[in-house]
């Protein structure tokens, strides 16, 4: 629109996946009652003393590692002074000046190609509590008070809505795979404070930040209105200053709320309740070590796998499934298929009776044996849809049961079928030589049904074919 160009950097704020809180021993989860998940720490009484959990510097570490960033070995943290209902001590417990991560990226897939959206940093801190508005009144929720968090900071690298929504989901399924939070937008923990500006030429804009965006497609449309915004208003002659805003879901536009408060009115400085911190190579090392493979490892194995973009996408946002077939990544086998079956009758099977599949009955060998009866033809999908449950759920011979249910691949077999059929529905088939070719769909239904799915279609069709055409 007129030549501008918009800049777009998102701030993410990550509830970790952790046993307790980040300075307290109070349960770190969800619950339904309200105020039960804390103690002195977690409401600011006087006199308590912060304790650092061990556990959330290591998650912090491990997304630090997925982002390939640079790790501060030594590091302090920090007091941000401001007053809201929803923080019981007057401060927030943060990293300012020393944060654990700094300048690393995260691949995308852009337009044409992949890019690297550069991360600022990475810095862990405290949640507040849960304000509740309700009937005039405002009720608080501490459970939510002292929950471990990072935030991760990107560079204004991104370019277009398009680009900051892939940045979100793939940030999102990188740090389910590093085991860092579980990522639940709906319920809050992982929030976006989306930057947007707008210019004319590689100079920055006047930003804007939109606060605490709470999913993906919120995202784009926050940022598609934000953009024509600041560009209406400079069309306009106005002059934008940096204001933080909301978006309003309903109305699917941004809000004023206030000015940009400079950093200085937080009055940061060193938190004088906790020691400096010292983060070991050995102890970086073995968080390293013991990551699983990461959604793009896993993209570029399938893609040499010959297993489809689709399927690559939908099994990386299935983790255990991808977990499942990454058993068999120095089988020989046909991945395509194999991804293909866990992906439908396998998946569908999962969701509706809630189980995981390790702990189904279908062991690796059962996999196996089935992706290549149905590669070499000798069983069809109908009969693979037919089985699969009991594959799934009993301790059953698989071998033998294969061989009750191969298909039929021999001609004359199949013609004695085809034969049975014509001569049962002679009225259908005497209409198809008259040319109501409408009817081959019918015999041809009724062929399969003869031989209880065990003909392959393909070749089921061909000789049907051939036979109607060439009988007297």
């Amino acid at each position: 629109m007129n030549n501008y160009t918009p800049t777009i950097g998102i701030e993410v704020h990550l509830e970790l996946k952790t046993n307790a809180k980040v300075f307290s021993k109070s349960l770190n989860g969800p619950t339904k009652i309200a105020n039960t998940n804390i103690n002195e720490i977690d409401l600011g009484y006087p006199g308590t003393l912060p304790a650092l959990n061990k556990e959330v510097v290591e998650k912090a570490i491990a997304a630090c590692l997925g982002l390939n960033m640079n790790i501060t070995k030594k590091m302090h943290f920090d007091r941000k002074n401001y007053y809201y209902p929803d923080l019981a001590k007057g401060y927030q417990i943060t990293q300012a000046k020393t944060p654990i991560g700094r300048d690393g990226y995260l691949e995308i897939e852009g337009e044409t190609k992949s890019k690297k959206i550069g991360i600022s940093d990475i810095h862990i801190e405290e949640d507040t509590c849960k304000s509740l508005h309700h009937s005039g009144k405002t009720l608080l929720n501490y459970n939510r008070s002292g929950v471990p968090l990072i935030e991760i900071v990107s560079k204004p690298d991104m370019k277009s809505k398009e680009e900051a929504a892939e940045y979100a989901s793939r940030l999102r399924e990188l740090m389910v795979y590093l085991g860092v939070s579980d990522c639940k937008i709906e319920e809050g923990r992982m929030r976006f404070d989306v930057n947007v500006s707008v210019s004319k030429d590689n100079t920055l804009g006047v930003r804007s930040e939109i606060k605490n965006i709470g999913s993906i497609s919120n995202i784009k449309d926050a940022i598609d209105y934000e953009v024509k915004r600041q560009i209406n208003a400079l069309e306009n002659g106005e002059i934008l200053k940096e204001d933080t805003r909301k978006y309003d879901e309903t109305k699917k536009e941004t809000v004023f709320m206030r000015r940009k408060e400079p950093d200085k009115d937080y009055r940061y400085f060193p938190e004088p309740d906790l020691p400096y911190l010292y983060l070991t190579d050995d102890l970086i090392k073995e968080i390293e070590n013991s990551l699983e493979l990461l959604p793009n490892e896993r993209r570029n194995i399938y893609k040499s796998k010959n297993i489809s973009n689709i399927n690559i996408d939908k099994l990386i946002s299935h983790k255990e499934l991808s977990d499942y077939l990454n058993q068999f990544l120095d089988d020989d086998i046909d991945f395509q298929i194999a991804s293909n079956i866990l992906l439908g009758d396998i998946a569908s099977y999962l969701n509706k009776e809630k189980v995981s599949i390790f702990e189904t009955k279908l062991t690796k060998d059962k996999f196996i044996t089935l992706v290549n009866s149905l590669k070499n033809e000798e069983i069809s999908s109908k009969i693979f849809k037919d089985i699969i449950e009991d594959v799934l759920t009993k301790d059953i011979d698989l071998n033998n049961l294969l061989e009750n249910t191969k298909q039929i691949s021999s001609k004359d077999e199949i013609l004695k079928i085809i034969k049975k059929v014509t001569e049962t529905y002679k009225e259908s088939f005497e209409e198809y030589k008259k040319g109501k070719e409408g009817n081959f769909k019918f015999l041809m239904g009724m062929v399969m049904k003869e031989s209880k799915g065990k003909i392959n279609p393909k070749i089921a069709s061909e000789i049907l074919k051939d036979f109607l055409d060439n009988s007297n």
